[in-house]
């Protein structure tokens, strides 16, 4: 990828900081300033119901106490703002309604409570859990229905049912995942906020993030972000 370095540290204000997301804050800070780069602190706080008060000062204050300091981001602006996802939620949305318009997803209207008994049906049988895909392919006159009687959709991508997603990991190297262990995950939720998979894609494109450093736990997500990418006809950022 012949293009500057443009990594990021992206916290949630979920939570005070930690080992874990210090030390992806400072490989990123590092390789950004190690390759003449740009680092770039982009607050995730699209989890209303999980946000901790003072958590993003502390967030912003360990940051400044390690002396990782950021070229764009909280406090300091720059020319791909805002930096909060709350600020740009209606880049999402209307990310959203591209793919379920362009048939790369579609809205699902299934209750709290079905997908509460799907999950505990799915465990009773010990199968591995996720969505079964009822509203997949709903005809027009059942999505008109479901609208009519008031049920707020949440959107979900169109996984593929076959084939293999691979990507290439610096760390791990070549990972080949087969399409048919991953579900339709939810992009936007009921209440209009994205996910955190539909916000990190469609931030990272348009921030021109050019690497990507972060802890082994989200390695599982890179598979959806690949396919997703695709769909959007965006380039993935070097991992």
């Amino acid at each position: 990828m012949n293009q500057p370095v443009r990594v990021r540290f992206a916290p949630s204000p979920t939570g005070f900081p930690h080992v874990g997301n210090i030390r992806t804050a400072l490989f990123n800070w590092l390789y950004a300033r190690h390759t003449g780069g740009t680092f770039i602190v982009r607050i995730e706080d699209t989890d209303v119901a999980r946000k901790v008060e003072g958590a993003l000062e502390a967030i912003l204050d360990g940051l400044r106490w390690l002396g990782l300091d950021w070229d764009e981001g909280p406090e300091v602006g720059g020319n791909y703002g805002p930096y909060f996802q709350s600020q740009r939620l209606d880049l999402y949305r209307e990310t959203a309604n591209r793919l379920v318009e362009q048939g790369d997803a579609y809205r699902c209207y299934c209750s709290p409570e079905r997908m509460a008994e799907m999950r505990a049906e799915q465990q009773k049988r010990k199968q591995s859990p996720g969505y079964d895909r009822r509203c997949r392919d709903l005809s027009e006159t059942e999505r008109t229905q479901k609208e009519d009687e008031g049920i707020t959709p949440v959107v979900r991508f169109k996984m593929p049912l076959e084939g293999q997603t691979s990507f290439s990991d610096i760390i791990w190297g070549e990972i080949t995942v087969e399409n048919s262990t991953l579900d339709d995950y939810v992009l936007l939720k009921s209440d209009g906020y994205p996910t955190y998979h539909l916000a990190n894609v469609v931030d990272d494109h348009l921030m021109e993030i050019s690497h990507v450093l972060r802890a082994e736990e989200w390695l599982s997500s890179v598979p959806r972000h690949k396919l997703l990418y695709r769909a959007l006809g965006y380039e993935m950022p070097q991992l």
